[in-house]
């Protein structure tokens, strides 16, 4: 059974730290590990150090924004990153959300699918090492092509996923939900001709299995609240938050605490995993039997600055896997 580990780049550890846990997520036979790129480290920088500080573990981004750096730097990034670690590397993008690209990096949040079918042609080619309008040919060659894999939440972007990427990655999907987003994304690849069952279908999921489960159990109710808040991302929370206007409207208010008084234990456990080692691999087996190829498990902290849950949580999982061959 494939199971990737997303290092928590938002818990202020190290990068140091988080090369370590990437170490030890590749010792516990975990399929592949990940970085994303909020705040914390930046994704390429990070994930060079990973590269040379493994050698079985697959790479990849959860994931880069586009809009922030052009298709060709990304291009040049990934290019780096598979010639550090050749045929163990993807490339994974997203269109994030107005907030990050508009007032964090200054650039403007152009419409996302039109931005999408225009920018991954521009990166693969720069990947493959094609010659660009611009005149521009990459000159490090890479024996292993990068698939691409595009985040996707809502339905036209899952189907474009599949229509014009390698792959899909689907986060904040709750088990009873996976089957019908791949559904989506094989007939985007479907419509364009491809065979759908090559499409690498990627699904990420909070989990902690250290010793803090009530302050974690807290933790991840506030992640879905700041989550499901957010307007590009609210329709992956319906399914799973009851109260999900009034949660909008108390967190809109200032309104913290009410807001996260809205949501349940049962509807945070229904999308993260609180609990033991058993019950994050038994997620992972469910989002398996709903088609998901990879099951990435976001190794969340108890509070933030807190590397004990993280840790504990990859060591648990991954002694659990190697114990019942999974690994």
């Amino acid at each position: 059974m494939r199971l990737g580990v997303s290092i928590p780049v938002e818990e202020k550890l190290s990068a140091q730290r988080l090369v370590e846990l990437a170490k030890l997520a590749e010792r516990g036979g975990f399929d592949t590990v990940v970085a994303g790129e909020v705040q914390g480290p930046e994704a390429m920088a990070l994930l060079g150090a990973v590269a040379v500080s493994t050698e079985r573990i697959t790479i990849g981004t959860g994931v880069v924004a586009m809009q922030p750096r052009g298709a060709t730097m990304t291009g040049m990034g990934f290019a780096t990153l598979a010639s550090l670690a050749p045929g163990r590397v993807w490339a994974g993008i997203g269109v994030s959300s107005p907030m990050v690209v508009e007032q964090w990096h200054g650039r403007e949040f152009a419409a996302p699918l039109q931005y999408v079918r225009e920018y991954v042609p521009h990166l693969r080619k720069t990947l493959d090492g094609e010659r660009l309008d611009s005149g521009f040919k990459l000159t490090l060659d890479n024996e292993h092509r990068v698939p691409i894999v595009l985040a996707a939440m809502r339905p036209k972007m899952i189907e474009l996923a599949g229509e014009v990427a390698d792959g899909v990655f689907l986060t904040w999907c709750p088990p009873d939900e996976a089957e019908e987003r791949v559904a989506l994304a094989r007939r985007g690849a479907e419509r364009a001709g491809k065979n759908p069952d090559d499409l690498l279908v990627i699904v990420s999921f909070f989990a902690y299995a250290g010793p803090e489960t009530d302050a974690a159990l807290d933790r991840m109710r506030r992640y879905l609240v700041q989550y499901g808040c957010v307007p590009t991302h609210r329709d992956s929370f319906i399914g799973t938050m009851k109260n999900l206007d009034a949660v909008g409207e108390a967190w809109a208010r200032g309104d913290r605490k009410g807001a996260l008084e809205l949501v349940s234990d049962d509807e945070v456990r229904h999308i993260t995993v609180v609990g033991g080692a058993e019950d994050v691999v038994r997620r992972a087996a469910e989002y398996h039997a709903a088609g998901i190829d990879l099951p990435i498990m976001v190794a969340t902290a108890a509070r933030q600055g807190d590397e004990l849950g993280p840790f504990a949580t990859v060591e648990a999982v991954g002694k659990l896997l190697v114990e019942g061959g999974h690994a």
